[in-house]
């Protein structure tokens, strides 16, 4: 679930019609902001908050150029502009030592282990593996733009592969770690 809240803005902006695409980003941004004091009410940290508060930043430049010129070629590029984005945001995060799903790993996990070496591989890990996803859907849906088809089916495929591929990588992978350390656990 944390996942989907992370997201949400994301998710606000790609379901909303892309004809409105000013309004998206708009709802999108309020969507994050609410998100952002939402969580910081609840004592979350900013730590936790790198996509979110990357979000609020992309949704409010994209709410200021949609609105400021509708027709603007940065519409036929926004999907792509929007997971090159999350790459930057997550790269930067492994980048300065601070994986943006470490945050999103403390909200469920006991403080014990926050620290631990096996858990932060593990989310390194993972970071890893959306980085490259949101690059490698940031490049697809470039290619797909150039070509014409900014707004189609295809388009929103690869957004949604975009997000499901490492969503169930990042359910498998925590599920496969979890059961190597029961499994070293019986054997000691």
């Amino acid at each position: 679930m944390s996942y989907l809240r992370t997201f949400l803005p994301w998710i606000v902006f790609a379901v909303l019609p892309s004809g409105d695409w000013q309004w998206a980003a708009l709802a999108a941004l309020v969507v994050a902001v609410a998100l952002i004091a939402q969580q910081v009410r609840a004592g979350t940290g900013f730590d936790a908050l790198i996509i979110e508060l990357g979000s609020a930043v992309f949704f409010a430049a994209l709410a200021v150029i949609a609105f400021a010129d509708p027709h603007s070629g940065v519409h036929d590029y926004s999907a792509a502009l929007s997971s090159g984005t999350l790459a930057v945001i997550a790269g930067a995060s492994l980048a300065i030592r601070r994986p943006f799903t470490l945050g999103i790993a403390k909200r469920t996990t006991p403080q014990e282990v926050w620290n631990l070496k096996p858990f932060i591989r593990t989310n390194v890990a993972i970071t890893a593996v959306w980085t490259a996803a949101f690059t490698l859907t940031a490049a697809v849906l470039a290619l797909v733009a150039h070509a014409g088809n900014a707004h189609s089916t295809p388009a929103t495929l690869v957004q949604i592969a975009g997000f499901a591929v490492p969503m169930v990588f990042t359910v498998r992978y925590v599920a496969h770690v979890q059961a190597k350390a029961k499994a070293a656990q019986v054997t000691r």
